[in-house]
């Protein structure tokens, strides 16, 4: 395979670096920060957008959708070390695209007591248009996004980090009320000859629920919904904007081996009175399975050391 078609795309999640003090001795949940874990994933990732035109009959709307979508990795986890390493080769069905296509994302979570923020940066090239009547490239199309969100978990028995990593496990059903404040700011470009660069800035507050139903000791079933709204500047023009993120997640787990499936969208849809309207949706799908065990003495002395010296 042509090394152009391959692209590498690394996750530095620093996940429960900031955990409660009393999260290993509560018996809704389980910790595994004492173990390594080792996990291979198939991931489908990106950040698409819909341009939708009211100006005229029949409506128009066109979804610029990025090349490159699918990858394949590996990921390496143990205390506040958390790696993955992915490859988008054009055999997988959802890459299409020359081999300049690009799709880099990195993301982390912070945690402090009951306080959890997020961090993105996605970084796109190489997009295609897709509605009932057009089906073209746009290759040299680039996106830029960068932002997050600030959430305050309420409720002291229900674990966010079962949905978002394999370090915790939910052991009794419990759910929690969440609001969420999110920022991001994103540059558009189509680089054709007839356009110019866009800055689209997002602010909005949405309340959510979400609940870890814990079917048996080794199966959950994770979801949770948000609705808000908020701002949307688009070059100084400011207008409401509206927000839908859901959540899904199967898992299976024992302290060794895991398995899930996990689904997570994020969209932002600009008012009905706004022409055209650009919206903005970050969808996930991964599918991973991977093995815990006890570190090596020399690794676990190496990070203790480390870890008396910072502080962490």
């Amino acid at each position: 395979m042509c090394l152009k078609l391959i692209y590498i795309a690394f996750f530095a999640s620093i996940l429960g670096c900031f955990a409660q003090n009393d999260s290993l001795h509560n018996p809704y949940f389980k910790s595994y920060d004492d173990k390594i874990t080792v996990s291979i994933y198939y991931l489908d990732t990106s950040n698409s957008f819909q341009i939708a035109s009211d100006g005229q009959e029949p409506k128009i709307y066109v979804n610029l959708i990025p090349n490159r979508r699918e990858q394949i990795g590996f990921n390496l986890n143990y205390k506040i070390i958390d790696v993955s390493l992915g490859f988008a080769p054009k055999f997988l069905g959802g890459n299409k695209g020359d081999s300049h296509s690009k799709n880099f994302n990195f993301n982390t979570r912070f945690y402090y007591k009951k306080w959890m923020q997020s961090f993105t940066f996605i970084n796109q090239k190489g997009f295609y248009i897709s509605d009932n009547n057009i089906n073209a490239q746009l290759p040299n199309m680039r996106t830029t996004k960068i932002g997050g969100s600030t959430s305050y978990i309420f409720n002291d028995k229900f674990s966010f980090k079962t949905l978002v990593s394999q370090n915790e496990w939910q052991t009794k059903s419990s759910g929690s009320f969440i609001p969420t404040f999110s920022f991001y700011y994103t540059n558009l470009d189509l680089n054709t000859p007839d356009s110019s660069p866009g800055d689209f800035y997002v602010f909005t507050l949405a309340p959510s629920y979400f609940y870890n139903f814990v079917i048996s000791d080794r199966v959950l079933i994770g979801a949770g919904i948000a609705l808000g709204a908020g701002l949307n500047d688009v070059d100084g023009d400011t207008s409401a904007l509206y927000q839908a993120d859901f959540n899904l997640k199967l898992a299976y787990n024992n302290d060794r081996f895991f398995a899930f499936a996990s689904l997570n969208t994020v969209g932002f849809a600009q008012d009905e009175k706004v022409d055209p309207r650009l919206n903005d949706n970050i969808a996930t799908l991964r599918f991973s399975v991977g093995y815990r065990f006890d570190p090596p003495k020399k690794v676990k002395e190496v990070y203790d050391k480390v870890n008396d010296k910072i502080g962490l």
